[in-house]
């Protein structure tokens, strides 16, 4: 793109801010085109390759891949400055006019006054929410945390292995919201010789932990034993995590999260819709509203619990045991023998009335986590509940998002 013939031609460049990159390595492994690399230090992108197809944007679990500046493109910032960075340099001017000058066209102008804007970024938290921490604990100087509790949530029989673990960080000042995510520094080395990445999970207990004033919480661990296509793989995090013991340390890193949190003032709603271990979060807000009952602090919870059968969903037994007043459970089970599979979306369809008054209700906040591919199928099923029910849900949703009651966390 030259601007306003001036032959400068400028480049939206994408960076991922070093300050707030956790080294996951999630984008790496996203990236369709192989733009992404990295050292010791940093994860870059190269400008040579980056065709911005923004692939790499949502997977990022701080933000920090949804990175951009404005440069000429002969002065764009090579993979070795990027090494380099601490932080990431400020947005210097490249050598055209500015939007809204009388001789730059229309798109350039366009360009000019939206090229600093990113993506959009991670959507804002509900008003009402706790401030988190973020960021306390790096690689380098990781919490460690003691194992206090490994226990199997599903059953001898069942074909998948998740496990509900309690970590204890003794004087170690480690403050958690419900939402929020740690990193799990597994030990050992990977094929090519270096320190593993850090591996995410959602706090699974609430802010108060799972044994409230121990200061203490729970993760919610499948162990891994084939990837999403069913090929054979062993995690190495999950694995690692689900064979501790009591007594076994645990490095730690983060919490990470300052959007995917629950709503803290009274009368808020809670639609929550989930499978498998995304369950994580939804246990750590309905255990937190679970203790606070005698507050009277009122708003509905409704969840859509989706898993192969009940033998493989987590925390089946104690949701069991939450009274219907408190909280609306719906779970969905596609494996049962002798059964119809019944999916998470379906149930939304079932419930389409309850559905669309909770969508609609200004005091409702949304939360969605579980496996990637059941995003459409939600969306398609609030769009269905809100269309025969009196509500425009292509309006709704980005009223939700900008009101910061409207979450997503899928993998």
């Amino acid at each position: 793109m030259s601007a306003g013939g001036k032959g400068v031609e400028v480049l939206r460049q994408h960076l991922i801010d070093p300050e707030i990159c956790i080294r996951c390595n999630t984008c790496e492994e996203t990236c369709p085109i192989g733009a992404i690399t990295h050292d010791a230090r940093n994860y870059v992108v190269d400008p040579a390759v980056c065709n911005a197809c923004n692939d790499c944007i949502s997977p990022c679990p701080t933000g920090a891949i949804d990175s951009w500046r404005r440069v000429e493109k002969v002065a764009a910032y090579s993979i070795g400055d990027q090494f380099g960075w601490d932080a990431l340099p400020a947005q210097a001017e490249p050598g055209f006019a500015a939007a809204g000058d009388a001789d730059v066209p229309a798109d350039v102008a366009q360009f000019a006054a939206t090229a600093t804007a990113g993506q959009g970024g991670a959507a804002p938290p509900p008003w009402s929410a706790a401030h988190p921490y973020v960021n306390l604990y790096s690689n380098a100087m990781p919490a460690i945390a003691t194992v206090a509790g490994n226990f199997r949530l599903t059953g001898d029989g069942a074909t998948s292995d998740i496990r509900h673990l309690v970590l204890d960080f003794g004087a170690t000042a480690f403050p958690v919201l419900e939402g929020q995510t740690i990193g799990i520094l597994a030990p050992g080395l990977d094929a090519d010789g270096r320190p593993h990445h850090v591996r995410l999970y959602s706090v699974a207990s609430p802010r108060d932990g799972e044994r409230p004033r121990y200061n203490n919480l729970a993760l919610t661990v499948k162990r891994v034993t084939e990837d999403h296509d069913g090929r054979p793989v062993v995690g190495v995090a999950s694995n690692f995590l689900c064979d501790l013991r009591k007594g076994d340390e645990v490095k730690v890193v983060g919490p990470y999260g300052t959007s995917f949190l629950m709503p803290n003032h009274p009368g808020s709603s809670l639609l929550m819709v989930c499978t498998g271990t995304g369950s994580a979060p939804m246990r750590a807000m309905t255990e937190r509203r679970r203790r606070r009952i005698p507050l009277k602090e009122g708003g509905r919870l409704m969840l859509f619990f989706g898993a192969r059968s009940p033998g493989e969903l987590p925390y089946f037994g104690p949701l069991q045991k939450l009274p219907p007043d408190f909280i609306d459970i719906n779970f969905a089970f596609s494996r049962v023998p002798g059964e119809p599979k019944h999916y998470v979306q379906d149930l939304i369809a079932t419930r389409g009335a309850d559905v669309a008054a909770l969508l609609g209700d200004d005091n409702c906040h949304v939360f969605i986590c579980g496996l990637k591919g059941m995003e459409v199928g939600v969306d398609e099923a609030f769009r269905s509940a809100c269309s025969r029910h009196g509500r425009d849900w292509d309006a709704l949703l980005p009223a939700l998002r900008a009101q910061g009651r409207y979450h997503v966390e899928t993998y």
